[in-house]
């Protein structure tokens, strides 16, 4: 099998300059809960033993990811975020709160993705990314064709995908494409399916700040 290029990343890799905990863990906790950039991935692998296996792409500050391993201490959280000090933080998380429940990885989740094996995940997160607000970067927004298939693909029957943005081109890009993406059911009937945070939802200090041009919109699948 031809090995397929790695994706260009756009945007900044790091912001703030690490504290030198945070560069400590990274060094150190990083690399053990990582895993190698080449051959198959399976995410029962990484995380054996556990009743249920999570997803979330684009973890930001990681207060979700952490908030919800904490909750749910049965299941195995996969975080992918190519931000260098959003995985820093998720290390400080894991670290403070003792988590045995989680795995992170600083890399592009699109070529993560596409060396998983099917039905895999029983919910994936993908929550407030990047809107790239301007037409001519719209290519680089992760909802894609491509890319919601994938995420299809990636759910066990019945598992959940949660995509959610407080940007209204974002919201218009997204929604149809993840409409039209087969295996996937839109589980919305009525506004405040989408406008109000979900029962298990996690506020992050991102959404309490409201940064984008609209409430926040919460769109809701399961596959069939």
């Amino acid at each position: 099998m031809t090995e397929q290029p790695k994706r260009r990343l756009y945007g900044r890799a790091q912001g703030h300059k690490l504290t030198q905990r945070q560069q400590q863990l990274v060094e150190t906790l990083g690399v053990q809960l990582s895993w190698p950039d080449d051959g198959a991935l399976d995410p029962a692998a990484l995380l054996p033993g556990f009743d249920a296996h999570v997803l979330e792409i684009g973890f930001g500050a990681a207060e979700h990811l952490i908030g919800q391993a904490q909750r749910n201490p049965q299941a195995g959280y996969l975080g992918i975020e190519p931000f260098l000090n959003g995985v820093a933080k998720a290390l400080t998380g894991i670290e403070d709160h003792g988590l045995t429940n989680v795995r992170v990885k600083r890399a592009d989740a699109r070529d993560e993705i596409a060396r998983m094996p099917d039905e895999r995940f029983d919910q994936i997160f993908l929550l407030f990314p990047d809107p790239w607000p301007k037409t001519r970067h719209a290519k680089r927004r992760f909802v894609q064709t491509d890319t919601a298939a994938e995420l299809a693909r990636l759910l066990k029957p019945g598992g959940t995908l949660r995509v959610a943005t407080d940007v209204k081109v974002y919201a218009d890009h997204a929604l149809p494409i993840l409409l039209e993406t087969k295996g996937l059911t839109w589980t919305g009937e009525t506004a405040s399916d989408w406008r109000d945070n979900p029962a298990d939802h996690i506020v992050t200090r991102y959404q309490s700040k409201h940064l984008g041009d609209i409430d926040p919109v919460f769109m809701d699948f399961v596959k069939g």
